[in-house]
């Protein structure tokens, strides 16, 4: 497991089982047992905190990233991998994580 990867993760009711997105450091995997992520999905709102993906992101369907609703779960939830998304697109991720969480204001500082 690493940051940027995509995995299944069985999450409770009423998200079931579905694609996240490992956000925690690398470090964190080895030694934790519950690690952040960013459920994906196929609703796409079309706000700045999505960040789209695509079969050349290795998704079967087209989805986004959701960066309003990350969650940290236990690690034993995570099941299969699916694929590591690009560093491009990570940093797509890492601003709509800023703008969701409105650092940009904390950054200024």
């Amino acid at each position: 497991m690493r940051r940027g990867e995509v995995w299944w993760a069985d999450l409770p009711q009423p998200s079931g089982r579905r694609p996240v997105l490992l956000l925690s450091r690398d470090a964190a995997y080895e030694r934790r047992t519950s690690i952040t992520v960013a459920p994906i999905t196929r609703t796409v709102r079309r706000i700045p905190v999505e960040v789209p993906l695509d079969q050349g992101d290795g998704m079967a369907v087209p989805c986004i990233v959701n960066t309003d609703d990350l969650v940290t779960i236990p690690k034993i939830l995570v099941q299969e991998r699916i694929t590591i998304l690009s560093q491009d697109r990570m940093s797509e991720i890492a601003r709509a994580i800023v703008f969701a969480l409105d650092l940009e204001s904390d950054l200024k500082e």
